[in-house]
C-alpha cells in the first residue's frame, strides 16, 4: 500500500512564480519562523484564488521538469480526492507544518485552530479510526508533525495514528524547544506515546554518517520499539548524491539495510515505485498465485508503509 504525503501547509513559498507574484502586488515580508527571521513569500499572505494563479516546479533541477508550469497548486481536499479516486486502497500521509507560525497568522472564525480546521477535513471524507482498526483499513491514514503540542492537541480530536516527526541533532522543537536529546529520551518517549503510535526521524540521526560512510546505529530504534513506537525514517532517494557508499549506488541495498538489519517500521521515500518493487520481490506474499495484494498486506501485518512526498 502506498501513502500520498501532502504538506499542510508550509509558510515559505520558494517556488512561486514571481511575475504572478508581481502582478498580484505581493511583497516580500519578514516573519519569525521558528526563531529565525526570514524573508519570502508566505502563503498567510496569499488568498486561495491568489495561490491558484500559480504553477508547480519540480525543486531539483537534477530531476525531469517537463511539468513545471503545468499544474497549479492542489487544496487538501483536492490532495484528499486523489486518493479516494483511486482504483485501490490509497493511504494519505499528511503533515501538520509550522502550526504555531500558521496559528499565530492565520486566524478562523470562532476561534478555530489549523489543526480544528484539518481534522473537520478530514472527518468530512471519512477517516478515522485507530491503526488497523477496521475504519482505518478502508482509508489508511497517519498525520504527522515536529511539532508536539499539536499532534497532543489532535489526539483530543481524533483517534487517528500519528506520528512525532524529529529533526537534526542541532534543531530544537518548533513549539517547545526541546532539545533532539530530550525529545528522544526515554522518560519523553514514554510520555509521548500516549498521543502517537510513532516517531519519524531523519534516517541520519539514527545511524550517523561520517564522509558518507555509514557508522554504528543509535539505539533510537530499539528504544522506540521498548515503548510500543514505530519508526518511520525520512527521506530515502535513489540518486547517488543520496545514496551513502556503503549502498554501492544501490537503493535496494539501502532499503534491505533499513527494514531487515535496522528494523524500521516505514519509510519516506521520493520513489514509492523502488520500494514497492522491492518489497514485491523479497516478500514471501509474493509468492502468492494471484494476490494483487502483498504489499497492502505488508502493512496490515505492520510491516513496511511505502511514503511518498
Amino acid at each position: 500500500m502506498g501513502f500520498l504525503y501532502a504538506s499542510m501547509t508550509s509558510p515559505l513559498m520558494t517556488q512561486l512564480t514571481l511575475q504572478i507574484i508581481r502582478s498580484l502586488q505581493i511583497v516580500e515580508r519578514t516573519y519569525d519562523v521558528q526563531g529565525v527571521n526570514t524573508t519570502g513569500f508566505f502563503t498567510v499572505d496569499f488568498t486561495l484564488k491568489e495561490l491558484k494563479l500559480l504553477r508547480v516546479k519540480q525543486r531539483f533541477s537534477f530531476r525531469d521538469q517537463q511539468y513545471n508550469g503545468k499544474f497549479p497548486i492542489i487544496t487538501f481536499e483536492e490532495f484528499i480526492s486523489i486518493a479516494l479516486d483511486a482504483p485501490r486502497i490509497v493511504g494519505i500521509y499528511p503533515e501538520i507544518k509550522n502550526p504555531i507560525f500558521i496559528n499565530q497568522h492565520v486566524k478562523w472564525p470562532g476561534g478555530k485552530l489549523f489543526e480544528d480546521k484539518f481534522v473537520g477535513l478530514l472527518k468530512k471524507y471519512g477517516y478515522k479510526g485507530s491503526y488497523l482498526s477496521e475504519p482505518w483499513l478502508k482509508q489508511p491514514l497517519f498525520i504527522q508533525s515536529f511539532a508536539p503540542t499539536s499532534l497532543v492537541y489532535i489526539s483530543n480530536l481524533t483517534d487517528s495514528p500519528k506520528i512525532f516527526l524529529i529533526d537534526d541533532i542541532t534543531i530544537p522543537t518548533q513549539d517547545t524547544n526541546q532539545s533532539y536529546w530530550e525529545i528522544t529520551s526515554d522518560a519523553y518517549l514514554d510520555y509521548i506515546k500516549d498521543y502517537v503510535v510513532g516517531i519519524g526521524p531523519w534516517k541520519d540521526t539514527i545511524v550517523p554518517v561520517l564522509d558518507n560512510y555509514l557508522q554504528t546505529p543509535t539505539d533510537l530504534v530499539a528504544r522506540a520499539h521498548s515503548h510500543d513506537l514505530q519508526v518511520h525514517p525520512y527521506t530515502f532517494r535513489n540518486e547517488n548524491q543520496y545514496l551513502h557508499f556503503d549502498f554501492h549506488q544501490d537503493p535496494y541495498e539501502e532499503y534491505d539495510y533499513w527494514i531487515n538489519k535496522i528494523g524500521v517500521d516505514g519509510l519516506f521515500t521520493d520513489f514509492t515505485g523502488s520500494l514497492h518493487n522491492f518489497q514485491e520481490w523479497t516478500s514471501p506474499l509474493s509468492k502468492d498465485d494471484g494476490d494483487d495484494n502483498s504489499a497492502s498486506k505488508l502493512l496490515h501485518q505492520n510491516r513496511i508503509a511505502n511514503l511518498v512526498i
